[in-house]
């Protein structure tokens, strides 16, 4: 048994566990990384890489589909679903030298490609190698929750660590599970020539704002989507090809191919938490707020500590625990300025409170101001009109944004930002966007704030009478 010590030892080459390696190194720690699949986690192998490339490949079949608006022919757009694919995996070759064991053993990092376990407080076990450690690091992730539904141990399903592996495209897919990955497959795959049904035993998207979530459904209704809301799977049936799904009522929807994409689950069974003295949550590894776990040698960041699970996420956790690890500095992680995007088209976005959220926590303080895409010139000229944006607001500056519309996801960076700095609406509205942009949007928004203070207030339009009358 080979025994080394580390200062930092990071078990999960993901997105968190990679910043922390590449941070901690670059500035003189002596740093261990552990990885007993491949490196870059699920976001660059099966999750946020993969999943965006193809929804590239269903929206330029879109585009070829409906052009006419746009004063060019409407072609088939046929589909060639291997070659989709091929495109997928370029796009994650292209990235992976970046999340490469050979790119963070030049940082210096020294890379073990095997699955760790605690064996002691201090120590981990990976292969036939003792790890002792000043510091560890939990960043192992999460992986497909699947239900144990009856008669789903029978039939073949994919997930999202199968999905992109498939080279023949399904006649019809059912997809168990009406969330964010959930509903950006079946847009995908409806735009690729799939039939395609979401079986979901609640809302879908019901995490959303769902005035702004209903945009979001209707259009991928309006492309042939069926969402079947309130279908709790109780039983799957068939074989390769030919899946049946029964929902409790009674409802049974029949396909090719089943894709389960119900949630998320810590990767936590590798570990031996107990040998560590690490106590686990519900949902994962229970923290603090300092991303500290029960043992203060131990901290736990992303997918594994149990709250938001987004690529994004760890990646902000690691700059919490390194301020902690390496400085000997307090540092906290915040949610409240976190956001999420869902990549459909429309896109969904969010930060801070929802309307909902916001009005129970703010009552009688908050004010909701609005701004639709219609009323956008760039928007009007890309034929992007569905949509709008929602800006939650108490004394004047933003609490929660909701965005649903074209590159919502990009919008929501600006207040992210407003929210991360605690800014005013009138900083939002003192910014000068080119013109014509769909950024314009955020600063229209903020603009509706002010207009009614401005073009309705007796004040004013007596201070403006004043000065005509009196000012030379």
């Amino acid at each position: 048994m080979k025994r080394i010590k580390t200062d930092i030892l990071i078990i999960g080459a993901g997105s968190g566990g990679l910043s922390v390696a590449a941070g901690a190194a670059q500035m003189g720690a002596d740093v261990t990384l552990l990885e007993g699949h491949k490196m870059g986690g699920d976001c660059l192998n099966y999750g946020c890489v993969p999943s965006k490339a193809l929804i590239a490949s269903g929206k330029a079949a879109y585009g070829q589909r409906h052009a006419q608006a746009y004063g060019v022919e409407n072609v088939a757009g046929a589909v060639d679903y291997a070659a989709a694919k091929d495109h997928v995996a370029d796009v994650i070759a292209t990235i992976a030298p970046v999340d490469s064991q050979e790119r963070f053993e030049g940082f210096g990092v020294r890379v073990i490609r095997e699955y760790g376990h605690f064996i002691s407080h201090d120590e981990v076990q990976a292969g036939d190698t003792v790890i002792k450690a000043r510091r560890i690091v939990i960043a192992t992730g999460s992986s497909p929750l699947v239900p144990p539904i009856p008669g789903l141990d029978s039939v073949p399903y994919e997930t999202n660590e199968t999905l992109f592996d498939l080279r023949e495209r399904p006649e019809h897919l059912l997809i168990i599970g009406g969330g964010p990955i959930g509903m950006e497959m079946a847009q995908a795959h409806i735009r690729l020539g799939s039939k395609v049904t979401v079986i979901e035993g609640d809302k879908a998207l019901g995490k959303d704002d769902p005035e702004l979530a209903k945009v979001v459904l209707d259009s991928l209704r309006d492309e042939g989507v069926e969402i079947a809301e309130d279908a709790l799977a109780a039983e799957i049936r068939g074989k390769a090809g030919a899946i049946e799904v029964e929902a409790k009522d009674g409802r049974v929807f029949k396909g090719s191919h089943l894709l389960m994409a119900v949630g998320r689950k810590a990767n936590v069974d590798k570990l031996d938490l107990a040998a560590g003295g690490v106590k686990p949550s519900r949902n994962g590894i229970m923290v603090d707020d300092s991303l500290r776990t029960s043992n203060r040698k131990v901290y736990a960041i992303g997918d594994v500590a149990g709250g938001l699970q987004f690529t994004h996420v760890a990646g902000y956790h690691a700059g919490v625990i390194i301020r902690s690890m390496l400085f000997g500095l307090p540092s906290k992680a915040k949610t409240a300025h976190i956001p999420w995007a869902t990549y459909t088209d429309p896109e969904l976005a969010q930060v801070g409170l929802t309307e909902a959220q916001a009005r129970k926590k703010h009552g009688s303080a908050l004010e909701v101001v609005r701004f639709d895409y219609a009323h956008n010139d760039r928007a009007i000229a890309e034929r992007k009109t569905k949509g709008f944006i929602k800006v939650m607001v108490v004394k004047g500056r933003p609490v929660g944004v909701s965005i649903v519309g074209y590159q919502a996801g990009e919008l929501i960076n600006l207040w992210a930002l407003a929210l991360a700095n605690n800014m005013k609406m009138s900083q939002i509205a003192a910014m000068v966007a080119p013109y014509p942009t769909i950024g314009e949007v955020n600063k229209r928004a903020a603009g509706a704030y002010f207009s009614p203070r401005l073009f309705e207030s007796a004040m004013v339009k007596r201070v403006v009478g004043f000065v005509q009358r009196f000012v030379p």
